[in-house]
């Protein structure tokens, strides 16, 4: 192998790896796990060209796309089974993006809500895969079908059966970075500051409370909860208790979704992720993720 053809497949390889990366962490909701699926990927990929018997990849996109995603089904198999021990509710790893490029994230197609990716934990990997790649990224069903080894037939059942169930959870929400900044201030000056009048007043009657810790993080509940006078009551016990040093609030994006990123010393404590209701701007669900194996690496 010549060292042009080496330089061509690392260029073939990087040039879809955003593609790559976008499609595997929406169906895993993992950096971590993603990043071992493109490794594994790119490992197959300089594989399949050093064989010297080997014909040349017509298609790079969709050879890529076929080796990371039936690699994502698997370790998303033994994801299912790890999360049965897992304490507490399991929320999808925060990306999170500053307020200079909030915009584009709002635009970006593949950029899917946190309130989205927790309905897509509720699919079977195959439902999820058939949607994120149909639904999401465009691919046509005998695409899919292909990549999957199965019937266009049977792809079209599961996008029917995916579509269906999302469609009957899917929140009625919307991202606004614009107001959603100002809401996402409000709601952590009215805990801040200990006033229940400005945080009732900021939740919505059916608001809800998720907060992934893992048995690990700062947590005040390990189940959902429901409602606004109870959601407020968390977090005035937030506010009552003593204060980290050198506490530190920032106010970043999810999806175009606002977020707060709360650190101690330069050290990741929580970060909060928002969704309004798009008629009254009043927060309607809360994720909350304090398990620093999920957080300790944002900056």
């Amino acid at each position: 192998m010549t060292p042009e053809t080496t330089h061509d497949q690392v260029d073939s390889f990087l040039d879809h790896r955003e593609l790559l990366f976008s499609i595997v962490y929406n169906m895993l909701g993992t950096v971590a796990d993603t990043e071992d699926v493109l490794q594994e990927t790119w490992l197959a990929w300089s594989t399949r060209h050093r064989a010297t018997a080997a014909t040349p990849v017509a298609n790079p996109r969709a050879y890529l796309v076929r080796v990371c995603t039936n690699l994502a089904i698997a370790r998303r198999s033994a994801m299912r089974r790890n999360r049965e021990t897992y304490i507490g509710p399991w929320l999808p790893e925060p990306l999170l993006a500053t307020a200079d490029t909030a915009a584009d994230a709002v635009e970006r197609k593949e950029s899917l809500t946190m309130a989205m990716l927790v309905v897509l934990e509720t699919l079977s990997p195959l439902e999820r895969v058939v949607f994120v790649l149909h639904d999401v990224f465009g691919f046509a069903h005998g695409e899919i079908a292909e990549m999957l080894e199965r019937s266009p037939a049977a792809v079209r059942q599961l996008a029917v059966r995916a579509r269906r169930h999302i469609h009957a959870r899917r929140p009625r929400t919307t991202s606004r970075p614009n107001s959603g900044t100002e809401v996402a201030e409000r709601l952590m000056a009215a805990t801040l500051g200990g006033d229940l009048t400005a945080l009732l007043e900021a939740l919505a009657p059916e608001v809800t409370l998720w907060t992934d810790s893992g048995g690990r993080g700062v947590a005040k509940s390990l189940e959902p909860v429901h409602g606004r006078d109870r959601v407020a009551a968390v977090f005035m016990a937030i506010a009552a208790d003593p204060r980290p040093t050198r506490l530190s609030i920032d106010y970043r994006y999810v999806a175009g979704d606002p977020c707060v990123l709360i650190c101690s010393e330069g050290r990741p404590l929580a970060v909060i992720v928002i969704e309004l209701y798009p008629e009254t701007n009043q927060v309607t669900a809360i994720y909350s993720i304090t398990n620093p194996d999920k957080i300790s690496e944002i900056r």
